[in-house]
């Protein structure tokens, strides 16, 4: 998106710009929605921290987003480069806060009952065990 672009949507008032910051646990309380469009991930932090926080997340279908987010139900995935799609997702979810609260319910037991630290430390002790 080219910068003027961006410059007419916060002049309107359809887009918030904040840009950098480092106090995302102030942040996640103030949004509606968690959206990822990369083009490829590990498995991204600020997806699981999203879902955590009880937020639906919206990403491309690529590796890493496709680990946490989980189609219809903490979520959408959107084909890859499909700016439409997003737009379109983005849209249904600002459209219905019933669903929001469903989606992002559901993320949040996702990530208790896969991704929590207890469940990642153990994961990762067993595969140095095997290594080592």
């Amino acid at each position: 998106i080219k910068e003027h672009q961006v410059q007419e949507w916060v002049d309107s008032g359809a887009v918030e710009r904040w840009g950098r910051r480092d106090d995302m646990p102030d942040i996640y309380p103030q949004s509606s929605i968690v959206c990822l469009p990369s083009y490829r991930e590990g498995l991204p932090k600020v997806l699981l921290e999203g879902a955590s926080c009880a937020r639906p997340v919206v990403a491309f279908d690529v590796p890493g987003c496709r680990e946490i987010v989980r189609e219809g139900i903490n979520g959408f995935l959107v084909p890859f480069g499909d700016e439409t799609a997003l737009e379109l997702a983005l849209i249904k979810l600002l459209q219905d806060t019933k669903l929001c609260a469903k989606l992002g319910k559901a993320g949040r037991k996702i990530v208790e009952a896969e991704f929590s630290q207890s469940i990642i430390a153990a994961e990762t002790f067993a595969v140095w065990d095997e290594v080592l």
